[in-house]
């Protein structure tokens, strides 16, 4: 949602002027925010821009600690020539111009803003900048905010704003129309890579000529310009699988894909989050592949928990939801590279399923982890059977 526009005659505004939202721009080019962050848990926006964006053009991240970095060095190894930088001035410095969007690419638990952060932003619209909030604070609310978004006249979105009511959904059983199959992409955990592993699956897939679509069900894959998506922990729970079904219903007659992919949020087993329970039923995937970090020993957020291990999160997904997990995905945090082929040999040898770490392991591998399950969707099995 936006802010209203300013007026720009002297005359008193009329209700319709201030309805009218500021045009956006036409560039897409944003810095994102991630103070203290990047490449950390509460930084998973940041990091999920970085690594994929379709709708805006990444100039920049901005992180004090590791300024003077690559940001896809310091995520994966891999340099993606998006630097790190100390503070707005230099990010505007880099650009050569004031860019067009500030994204705020910190994602804390209690989704809220702190007085340093407030400053950023804010600081960030006096110059000009158009804001993208993916918290749960609403700073289209925010008197201060919408005041200074007036004066710059540039506008706040904040993606996780809910829709009214009125044009929420129930769940319907639409979803039972849906012939393709539905794959979720679950976890032990939240901030544990997830809508990445479910990103680069879809890519994979379709690079394999399978057609794949993703469901979001995040800020971050909304963000990212991903086309069907809802961000799910915004919702009353009343709504959250219709929401669930009526996206994934969307995507399947928008795009008669092969396979739909759908990202999970937190897990099954977590004390704060009953997300999971949501996208399993309101998408009734056919299989689940789990994402798990061995090297995690606590919940991200909420150490007071230890983390489950992953054969206690397959039994009960599979004891709660009429599907199965076909597959492990295992993120490398705190791991040395024997340590994490380590622990994938572990992972198929006690569970009996194959495991891959889909940032540092061929994306075949994932492939394969599907086609294992539904191997109807193996294009040149389709071809031989002459269909």
């Amino acid at each position: 949602m936006s802010v209203p526009s300013f007026p720009s005659s002297s005359s008193s505004p009329s209700a319709e002027e201030w309805a009218a939202p500021f045009p956006l721009p036409q560039g897409t080019t944003a810095v994102i925010y991630c103070e203290g962050q990047f490449g950390e848990q509460d930084g998973k926006t940041a990091n999920g821009l970085v690594r994929h964006s379709e709708k805006y053009e990444i100039l920049s991240v901005i992180d004090s600690t590791h300024a003077g970095a690559d940001a896809g060095k310091l995520l994966d190894r891999t340099p993606n020539g998006i630097p790190v930088l100390r503070d707005l001035a230099s990010a505007i410095a880099h650009a050569g111009r004031v860019p067009d969007y500030l994204i705020c690419g910190v994602a804390p638990a209690d989704g809220l803003l702190s007085a340093d952060q407030r400053t950023v932003l804010l600081d960030g619209i006096a110059r000009g900048m158009h804001i993208i909030n993916g918290l749960h604070e609403f700073l289209t609310d925010d008197a201060e905010f919408v005041a200074a978004s007036l004066l710059a006249r540039v506008t706040i979105t904040d993606i996780r704003r809910p829709k009214d009511k009125k044009d929420l959904h129930l769940f319907s059983g639409r979803i039972f129309d849906v012939t393709c199959p539905r794959i979720a992409i679950l976890g032990t955990d939240g901030a544990i890579g997830k809508r990445t592993t479910a990103t680069l699956l879809v890519r994979a897939l379709n690079d394999h000529g399978i057609h794949a679509v993703m469901v979001g069900t995040g800020q971050t894959t909304i963000i990212q310009g991903g086309k069907y998506g809802v961000a799910l922990d915004a919702l009353v729970p009343q709504f959250c699988s219709g929401e669930v079904e009526n996206q994934v219903v969307a995507a399947f007659e928008g795009e008669d894909p092969d396979v739909i992919i759908v990202e999970g949020q937190g897990a099954l087993s977590h004390p704060a989050y009953i997300t999971s329970a949501h996208i399993l039923r309101g998408s009734q995937p056919a299989g689940v592949i789990v994402q798990h970090a061995p090297g995690r020993v606590n919940l991200g957020d909420f150490p007071m928990v230890k983390m489950p291990t992953v054969a206690s999160e397959v039994t009960l997904i599979e004891a709660f939801a009429d599907t199965r997990v076909i597959g492990i995905t295992v993120n490398h945090e705190n791991l040395t590279d024997d340590q994490l082929g380590a622990a994938i040999d572990e992972i198929e040898l006690d569970l009996g399923l194959p495991a891959t770490d889909p940032l540092t392991r061929p994306l075949s591998d994932l492939v394969e982890m599907v086609l294992q399950a539904f191997p109807a969707l193996n294009p040149l099995q389709t071809t031989r059977s002459g269909v």
